[in-house]
């Protein structure tokens, strides 16, 4: 397996498709590539006619998927309102590469059985394939397709992110081989000689204890442990350093467990959503998850050193595991799928999440972009988050 990653920063569209297919030809030796990942800056987004014709024309690859991207992230570096363009490719030998594409009208029924998705996708569940899923946000139900994935092939990665260069319907494009969609999802699934893990890096640290829901309505929190959340908050936030009690009028969000068993969650286990609204009259709070009676939550808060630190740790770890795992390499190739609200508008300066991964993981190919919602498993289920970085990291199995 070996993969490689090119950018073009060329303002023309054609001539930065052709740069960047001709440097990614280059490394490989002129081969064609099995796959390779297209994406391009809004600059870019009204001609993916000659992107597809020219990274067809100069690179020859058998499968191509992209996407229109607020922000492009290639060869390591991340590129942010400006004119870019990155391919991050790969020859994939022993691999099956079967691309997708279809709208939400193909998506099956919420009760249709596994087989369904299997038909869908083309692909059987068993050897596990592993998914990369890009989705417009306008058009396409990414939660519903989400929750069939987990169903039909639940030990199977699935990463990805939603399109990010469009303010309306119809702006955003989808590549996908020949194919260019103003709507729905495409994608890969990639089966065989090939091994995906997921790393999501969600940004936020806890702030006071973990406690229990004992009254939700939908996505309405009315009680943790018998009292309204907004008492709880009225005594939490004067316990707090000054600093953060600044940050929680901006910056607080709600975790919630994704682990039904454990009564004292680790920070990992928390899934980070937003707080909505809150109710003056009953101290309820409107969240963007639904919830039931049991869960464990925690309020959590973000900023960049929280951001950077939640990072910093889950890229160690995998660096970690990876070592002590016998007979596990590092991987190949990765690709980065983060949210539009992360890079400069976070951190103050370009290229902080890449910097770290290469810190960390070395010089591995690292391609993606900055999307409008990230596609990655939190403890096993696989979720549509904002605000996180989600990696998508492709080794030979062990």
């Amino acid at each position: 397996m070996e993969w490689t990653s090119a950018l073009s920063e060329m303002p023309d569209t054609r001539r930065a498709a052709q740069e960047a297919s001709a440097s990614v030809a280059a490394r490989f030796g002129g081969a064609p590539p099995d796959l390779a990942f297209v994406f391009y800056s809004t600059h870019h987004r009204a001609n993916p006619t000659l992107i597809a014709e020219a990274v067809a024309e100069t690179l020859l690859p058998a499968h191509v998927v992209g996407c229109s991207a607020g922000g492009v992230i290639g060869d390591g570096r991340e590129i942010e309102e400006r004119p870019a363009l990155s391919i991050t490719a790969a020859r994939l030998p022993g691999v099956n590469v079967q691309p997708f594409r279809f709208d939400d009208a193909d998506l099956p029924d919420e009760d249709a059985p596994p087989r369904a998705w299997e038909a869908l996708f083309g692909v059987p569940a068993a050897p596990a394939p592993h998914f990369v899923v890009l989705a417009d946000p306008f058009s396409f139900p990414a939660d519903q397709l989400l929750r069939g994935l987990d169903y039909a092939y639940p030990t199977s990665s699935k990463v990805g992110g939603l399109a990010s260069a469009a303010e309306r319907p119809g702006q955003n494009s989808l590549l996908c081989d020949g194919d260019i969609l103003r709507r729905g999802a495409v994608g890969v699934a990639l089966s065989g000689a090939i091994t995906v893990d997921t790393v999501v890096a969600q940004g936020c640290r806890g702030i006071g204890a973990p406690m229990k829901i004992t009254r939700a309505s939908g996505n309405f929190l009315v009680e943790l442990d018998g009292r309204p959340p907004l008492e709880v908050l009225k005594d939490l936030l004067p316990r707090l350093t000054e600093r953060d009690q600044k940050l929680a009028r901006s910056a607080l969000f709600l975790g919630v467990s994704t682990d039904p068993l454990s009564d004292e969650p680790e920070s990992g286990d928390y899934l980070i959503r937003n707080i909505l609204g809150v109710s003056q009259e009953n101290g309820a709070l409107a969240i963007g998850e639904l919830l039931r009676v049991g869960q464990s939550v925690r309020f959590h808060l973000r900023d960049a050193l929280s951001s950077a630190e939640d990072l910093d740790t889950l890229i160690s770890r995998y660096a970690g595991d990876l070592i002590e795992r016998p007979g596990a390499g590092l991987p190949a190739g990765a690709l980065l799928f983060s949210c539009l609200g992360r890079g400069m508008n976070l951190y103050g300066r370009p290229d902080h999440d890449t910097d770290l991964f290469r810190e960390k993981m070395g010089a591995v190919p690292l391609g993606g972009f900055f999307a409008n919602g990230e596609i990655g498993s939190v403890r096993g289920t696989t979720f549509l988050h904002g605000f996180t970085s989600s990696f998508a990291l492709f080794r030979n199995p062990s």
